[in-house]
C-alpha cells in the first residue's frame, strides 16, 4: 500500500495502541487470512488494526506480513469527511530490547476519507526476517506489535493467544431413542471448554444442502447474552460420529471465527444419511453418540498501557 517505507530503532516504548500475539506458529497453522483488533480510539475517532500473519494475498502479498491502520464507525462523521493522521507501527526486538519503528518515509501523512478508509504496509516484514530467531521479534513463539499517532490519548491493547488442545476439550453426547426424533434439529446441553461456554446442534434428517440426504451437525458458541462488545474467538475443531462396534469413527474437521455475526461453524452435509443407517455401528440400540474435541482455541485478553 505503500512504497517508501522507514525503519529505524527506538528504546522508547510506545505508550498507545499494544497487540500482543502469543502461539504465533499456531495462529500461522490456522490459515487465518485476516485478524482484526478490537475497535479503539484516538484522537475523537475509532480505528482497528488489520492484521495479516500471511501477508495480504488480495494484493499479491507473499512470505510477508501485512499491517493495517483502519477508520471505522464512519457512518457517525459528516458527509465528506476527511481525516489526517500520521502514525507509526512498532515491533519489539526482545534481544535488544528496542523498537523497530516502521512508517512512511519523511513521517509523510496519510488521509483517511470515504473513499480510502485503510491505510498501511503491504511487506510490514518478511515472515523469513520475523521468524528467525536473532532478530529477536518471535520470544517463546510471542510477539509484541504497537501503533502510535502523533495524537496523544489513553493507551489501550489486546493480546492474542492460541492455546492448543485446551482443558477438557472433548465432549461427548449421547442421543438415545435416536428413531423417535421426530423435530426438525436438537441441541446438546451447554458444556465448557477453554474460557467459552459451548452447544452442538444437530439435523438428524439434514438441512439446507443436505437436507434429506445427509446428517447436518455444528458446533455453536453459547452464552450470547453474557459476551463482551465486539466479541470473536477462533476455534479449529473435530465433529465425530462414535462407530460403537468397529471404532471406526466418522469425523470431519473445522476451524472457524466465532462472532457476534457468526456463531457456529460445522457442516450441512456432514454425513450421508446412508452411512449413518447403514448398519455400520453409529446407531447402536438406537442410540448416537456425538463428539467434538477442539484442537486449537484462542484467547483474548484487554491491556492496559
Amino acid at each position: 500500500m505503500t512504497t517508501d517505507v522507514s525503519r529505524t530503532f527506538r528504546e522508547i516504548q510506545p505508550a498507545h495502541y499494544l497487540f500482543k500475539i502469543e502461539s504465533f506458529s499456531l495462529l500461522l497453522e490456522t490459515n487465518t487470512e485476516k485478524y482484526e483488533s478490537d475497535e479503539f480510539e484516538a484522537g475523537g475517532y475509532k480505528w482497528r488494526l488489520h492484521f495479516y500473519p500471511n501477508g495480504n494475498k488480495k494484493r499479491n502479498v507473499i512470505d510477508s506480513i501485512s499491517l493495517y491502520l483502519v477508520i471505522t464507525d464512519t457512518k457517525n462523521l459528516p458527509q465528506l469527511w476527511e481525516v489526517n493522521v500520521q502514525f507509526k507501527f512498532f515491533v519489539f526486538d526482545h534481544i535488544r530490547d528496542k523498537y523497530l519503528t516502521v512508517q512512511d518515509a519523511d513521517g509523510m501523512i496519510r488521509r483517511f476519507h470515504g473513499a480510502k478508509t485503510e491505510w498501511g504496509f503491504d511487506e510490514f516484514l518478511s515472515l523469513k526476517t520475523f521468524k528467525t530467531d536473532s532478530n529477536g521479534y518471535l520470544l517463546d513463539d510471542s510477539c509484541v506489535l504497537a501503533k502510535v499517532f502523533v495524537i496523544k490519548y489513553g493507551g489501550k491493547g489486546e493480546c492474542l493467544s492460541m492455546i492448543k488442545e485446551p482443558q477438557d476439550n472433548i465432549y461427548t453426547w449421547k442421543i438415545d431413542n435416536f428413531s423417535a426424533i421426530t423435530q426438525e434439529s436438537l441441541f446438546s446441553e451447554t458444556f465448557n471448554m477453554g474460557e467459552q461456554k459451548w452447544k452442538l446442534l444437530l439435523y438428524p434428517r439434514g438441512n439446507v444442502l443436505g437436507k434429506g440426504k445427509s446428517l447436518s451437525l455444528f458446533l455453536e458458541a453459547a452464552d450470547e447474552e453474557t459476551r463482551p462488545l465486539n466479541w470473536k474467538l477462533y476455534a479449529k475443531y473435530k465433529l465425530r460420529i462414535i462407530d460403537q462396534i468397529n471404532a471406526k469413527h466418522f469425523e470431519k474437521q473445522g476451524g472457524d471465527w466465532f462472532s457476534d455475526s457468526n456463531n457456529s461453524g460445522g457442516f450441512w452435509s456432514f454425513m450421508l444419511l446412508s452411512d449413518l443407517h447403514g448398519g455400520w455401528g453409529f446407531i447402536v440400540k438406537n442410540t448416537l453418540i456425538v463428539e467434538v474435541e477442539i484442537l486449537i482455541m484462542s484467547s483474548i485478553k484487554n491491556l492496559t498501557l
